[in-house]
């Protein structure tokens, strides 16, 4: 019995525990450990890096949002954040303000119609020297050429609204989109003898992916606006001092001013604005420096 035990511990389970006690098997365990450490922090560099990846994109290529245009203002005297991110615009050759902190103002108005203040506003920005780019819907061609005729010769820019000021979202096919934008070169050749510039007011600020493909493709770049205020209702015309305190308090450098024609506000304080913006050392610059 005896020698049975002492050799029962000299048997299979006694060998491999000699084994397990050698060198060469402290070696095999010790590569093997260091192979699933490298495994495991393989993979898990592996999905870090997927993640930083995911995340990035997500960051650099937002999803694209049709709608209206519209802005929020961190604080006051700071460029607003468009509700399309400017990357996204100029993809489409597309812009609502310039990216830069140099004071320089780009003034536009938007004309539907005639009521009396365009004179005072052309008035105003020739004693300034100030250019101004009007976006033109198809019926102000057609009834004030004179105007139309005045701008031009004053170094000022006449850019496309429309023939119909209708919501281009709806317009999803070239030729339609095309329809409403040529019959205003037209317009504007007959009147001047010359080629209307290539810019685009979308009407109603409404856009959507295609429509600022559509313009794109028809040679347009299409502007919005970072600095505006409710000056378009008839009946609630703001006063001087709300005017005045919310077109000073929001302006910033690059920005894109967007003003109506049609205001009896606008029209009687935009020498003061011109010169109080002057007073802040803003210089008042020309689209084609976009």
């Amino acid at each position: 019995m005896v020698k049975e035990r002492a050799a029962g511990k000299r048997g299979p389970a006694a060998e491999t525990e000699r084994e397990m006690r050698s060198p060469e098997r402290k070696k095999f365990l010790g590569k093997s450990l260091i192979t699933v450490l490298l495994f495991a922090a393989a993979f898990f560099c592996g999905e870090l890096a997927a993640k930083v990846k995911t995340e990035r994109a997500e960051e650099t290529v937002p999803v694209f949002s049709d709608g209206s245009w519209g802005l929020s203002f961190p604080e006051e005297g700071e460029a607003p954040v468009g509700n399309v991110s400017s990357g996204e615009l100029e993809a489409y050759d597309a812009y609502y303000r310039k990216d830069t902190k140099e004071k320089v103002l780009y003034l536009t108005f938007d004309c539907g119609y005639e009521n009396g203040n365009t004179v005072k506003i052309l008035d105003a920005l020739k004693k300034h020297k100030a250019p101004a780019t009007f976006f033109a819907v198809g019926n102000y061609l057609t009834d004030c050429p004179e105007l139309i005729q005045r701008m031009v010769k004053e170094g000022h820019t006449v850019g496309n609204h429309s023939m119909h000021h209708p919501d281009m979202r709806e317009l999803s096919d070239a030729e339609a989109f095309r329809a409403e934008l040529e019959p205003v070169e037209r317009l504007y050749r007959e009147i001047t003898g010359e080629e209307m510039a290539r810019y685009f007011r979308p009407p109603q600020g409404t856009y959507s992916e295609n429509s600022l493909k559509l313009a794109r493709d028809l040679g347009y770049q299409t502007f919005f606006w970072s600095l505006a205020y409710v000056d378009w209702e008839q009946d609630r015309q703001p006063g001087r001092e709300e005017a005045l305190a919310k077109l000073l308090g929001r302006t910033h450098p690059g920005a894109i001013v967007l003003l109506h024609n049609t205001s009896d506000t606008n029209g009687a304080i935009l020498d003061e604005l011109l010169t109080r913006w002057e007073e802040m050392g803003y210089r008042f610059g020309t689209l084609e420096e976009f």
